[in-house]
């Protein structure tokens, strides 16, 4: 498990269907160590921080592996690393392998996982494309959020140390399953509603689901 790009970026005003938007998800690879504060990475800001950033969602991770399915899905686009508008690009943390609640340690920061991502229209902004948005939760390779327990400095080439796992055992890709509605799973729905480390919007959401 280790992060092979760290990517900030400070939001910049675009023009996106004829209106002036502001916008963060722009980031761009650095290859000094950084700070992990409790609300983002020095150097990174959310433009709208209605939806975006917080302290569950302070640092936005993506699977390198995941790159490779979206070059065969979008052969005609560029995809440098950062694209997804991720702070930590990294190998060996797939969705369906991280539980919520899962504690990790990198460089001299301690990290629980909180949520998957769920897309705006600001990824279409990004890649040129509306459609993207839809495609990216379908895909259900969402990447997925960071709550900083500790802060501290990370950098390219750190490795991620799974400090504790977390024992309700509901995987990331198990609340992308329960939002998407792929299928039914009234036990698996009852246990993420209870789920203390999964942000209290999405235990609301699901409870008014069961």
């Amino acid at each position: 498990m280790k992060l092979i790009s760290l990517n900030v970026g400070l939001p910049r005003e675009v023009t996106w269907k004829g209106k002036t938007v502001s916008t963060g998800i722009f980031k761009e690879p650095v290859s000094d160590r950084l700070m992990v504060r409790s609300l983002n990475l020095d150097g990174d800001r959310q433009a709208d921080l209605t939806v975006h950033g917080g302290l569950d969602k302070a640092v936005y991770v993506y699977p390198f592996e995941h790159y490779d399915y979206w070059r065969g899905e979008l052969p005609d686009t560029e995809l440098p690393l950062g694209i997804f508008g991720e702070n930590f690009t990294t190998t060996g943390l797939r969705e369906d392998e991280v539980n919520i609640g899962d504690r990790f340690r990198i460089g001299t920061v301690t990290l629980m996982v909180t949520q998957p991502r769920l897309p705006c229209y600001k990824l279409g902004i990004r890649f040129g494309k509306p459609d993207i948005v839809k495609r990216f939760l379908a895909s259900r390779r969402t990447g997925f959020y960071f709550r900083v327990l500790q802060e501290g400095e990370v950098g390219v080439g750190d490795t991620l140390e799974l400090v504790s796992r977390d024992d309700n055992n509901i995987t990331v890709a198990d609340i992308i399953q329960l939002y998407v509605r792929e299928q039914g799973n009234p036990e698996l729905l009852h246990r993420a509603a209870q789920l203390e480390a999964l942000p209290e919007s999405w235990r609301d959401y699901f409870q008014r689901m069961e």
